[in-house]
C-alpha cells in the first residue's frame, strides 16, 4: 500500500512539473454541436500565446476578463462587439470574435488559445482543470505586466481614464 501511495505522489509531482502545453495537448478538430458551443465563451490563451497574438496584430480583438475576486485578469479573444474592452456579460451570448460562419479564424494559425485547442466533447469535465491551470498562470507578475502592456498599446487604459506605467525594477 505504501508503494502505491509513493507512486501516486511521484505522478502528482511529475504532473505539476509539466508545462501547460504538455498537460493539455490539442484535441482532434471537431465542429459538432457540443464543441461549437464552447465557442460561445472564448477560450483562454497562456500568457505567451496572448503575447504572440498581440504581436501578430490581434490586440484590437482581445478583451480583459477580471477574476471574481478582482485581483487579476486574463486577456482572451473578445466576444463579438466587445473588442478592446472588459468582458461584458451583455455580449456573452454572441460568441467569440474569431468564430465566423461556424469556423474559428485562428484554427491552424498558431494563434488559437490553448483552451480552445484542448477542449473537446470527448474530454468531458477536463476543460475546468485546464481553465484553472491557465488562471493560475495569469495570476502572476508576468500576466499583470502583459495586461498593462496591452492596455497601453490599444488605448484601453486611456479609454478608462487610467494611466498605467510599467516598473522594470520589480517586473510589475
Amino acid at each position: 500500500m505504501e508503494v502505491l501511495r509513493l507512486i501516486s505522489v511521484k505522478l502528482k509531482i511529475i504532473w505539476h512539473m509539466k508545462t501547460l502545453h504538455e498537460k493539455y495537448p490539442p484535441s482532434k478538430p471537431c465542429s459538432c454541436k457540443i464543441c461549437l458551443s464552447f465557442c460561445k465563451r472564448p477560450g483562454w490563451w497562456t500568457i505567451e500565446e496572448a503575447r504572440k497574438a498581440i504581436e501578430a496584430g490581434f490586440a484590437g480583438r482581445i478583451m480583459l476578463e477580471i477574476s471574481p475576486e478582482m485581483n487579476f485578469g486574463v486577456l482572451s479573444p473578445s466576444f463579438k462587439g466587445n473588442e478592446n474592452n472588459y468582458a461584458l456579460q451583455i455580449f456573452s451570448e454572441v460568441g467569440c470574435t474569431f468564430l465566423q460562419n461556424g469556423l474559428c479564424e485562428l484554427f491552424g494559425t498558431g494563434f488559437q488559445p490553448i483552451e480552445c485547442r484542448y477542449c473537446h466533447h470527448k474530454r468531458k469535465g477536463m476543460g475546468k482543470i485546464c481553465h484553472s491551470d491557465i488562471e493560475k498562470q495569469w495570476n502572476s507578475k508576468e500576466g499583470k505586466r502583459l495586461i498593462v502592456e496591452w492596455g497601453n498599446l490599444t488605448g484601453f487604459w486611456e479609454k478608462q481614464g487610467i494611466t498605467m506605467k510599467l516598473h522594470d525594477n520589480d517586473g510589475s
